[in-house]
């Protein structure tokens, strides 16, 4: 038995697809705030704060390994239900969120651990997700690009290892902007430009010693579109330190609009 502890975001969806197709028995632990998952009759529906209910959950199922996939934010502290261990744990993980939502999901992988609950890696049942060193679409990046895409991958590697950035948007060799907690949608938005069209680039990569079980940076489709709407040319991922939602879409959209994927 595995325990899917899901939150927001496609991810969580392409991951029960393939547990159903390899028959694995699980159960659903919904952090989601529309309960994405309550038709599921493995599905518990659950609150961030209920840290009792979710052990006991997992522990009643006979369930010692877990899986964290999609977002969890930072919860809304008036509105939270906590049961005494969510008592307990809490002030650990308000202190966390200060960091950033990934935070948060670090911070439940300690209380499960020491409640003798393993994590594995979120890509355990989905490795195809995850792009490989290369360059996957028929557009290549110039020198002009290469030149952009190693300046934010710099960029990126200064930040203080506690900054909770994955992202950054390099333009004519200039940092245009940096992702803040607002995430990369945000960031983007800041990023349009009415001079500069198919020039720039977003990179995207892992924090300085992130726990690579989770919070992967993650592009899907919506992310190609707003980078075509920002002006920029292409994406770059982190070699087998990414995940990648709607493949097929986002490499055709990125041909047909002469933009560039590579994984380095």
């Amino acid at each position: 038995m595995i325990g899917l502890i899901f939150g927001e975001t496609l991810f969580p969806k392409e991951i029960l697809k393939k547990v159903k197709k390899k028959r694995k028995k699980y159960l659903i632990i919904d952090l989601t705030k529309n309960k994405s998952f309550k038709k599921d009759k493995n599905s518990f529906s659950v609150s961030v704060g209920q840290f009792g209910k979710i052990i006991n959950i997992l522990r009643e199922n006979y369930c010692k390994k877990v899986l964290f996939a999609g977002s969890v934010k930072k919860p809304n502290l008036s509105k939270l239900r906590l049961d005494l261990k969510g008592i307990y744990y809490m002030p650990r993980i308000i202190k966390s969120s200060k960091n950033g939502d990934a935070s948060i999901l670090k911070e439940v992988i300690k209380i499960l651990k020491n409640e003798k609950i393993k994590t594995l890696n979120s890509l355990m049942f989905n490795p195809e997700l995850s792009l490989k060193k290369g360059n996957h679409t028929k557009i290549k990046p110039n020198k002009e690009d290469s030149k952009d895409i190693n300046k934010a991958i710099k960029t990126l590697n200064r930040l203080n290892q506690y900054n909770y950035s994955q992202g950054t948007v390099v333009r004519n060799g200039k940092v245009i902007a940096i992702e803040g907690k607002g995430g990369t949608k945000k960031m983007l938005n800041k990023c349009k430009s009415k001079i500069f069209k198919n020039k720039g680039v977003l990179v995207k990569f892992p924090k300085k010693k992130q726990d690579l079980r989770i919070d992967l940076p993650t592009v899907g489709f919506k992310t190609f579109v707003q980078c075509k709407i920002a002006g920029l040319k292409g994406i770059v991922l982190k070699n087998k330190g990414n995940i990648l939602l709607e493949k097929n879409k986002c490499i055709n959209f990125a041909n047909k609009n002469k933009m560039f994927l590579i994984a380095k």
